[in-house]
């Protein structure tokens, strides 16, 4: 996706509960822009991953520089769209 890179992986460890982490390297920018796109994808996470999310599995997003501009309506129908073919 344009604006992160989505990677999740399944614990096999009986517990079904969907965890999540945010990475985003100083090569995007400084703390407050880094921590900007963490925001906007907490925000994200808060909204999809509950319906489309992958139970029993750690999900991580690795932040891009399109993180920070792109539309919010774009970045989640991206991370539908991520996790759908994740789930398949």
């Amino acid at each position: 996706m344009p604006a992160f890179v989505l990677l999740v992986r399944r614990r096999d460890d009986g517990d079904p509960a969907m965890r999540i982490g945010y990475t985003v390297t100083k090569k995007i920018g400084n703390a407050v822009v880094r921590n900007r796109i963490k925001r906007r994808f907490r925000a994200l996470a808060h909204d999809i991953l509950p319906v489309n999310g992958v139970a029993g599995a750690d999900h991580v997003l690795i932040g891009r520089a399109d993180g920070l501009t792109r539309d919010f309506a774009l970045l989640k129908a991206d991370l539908a769209k991520a996790l759908a073919k994740v789930s398949r």
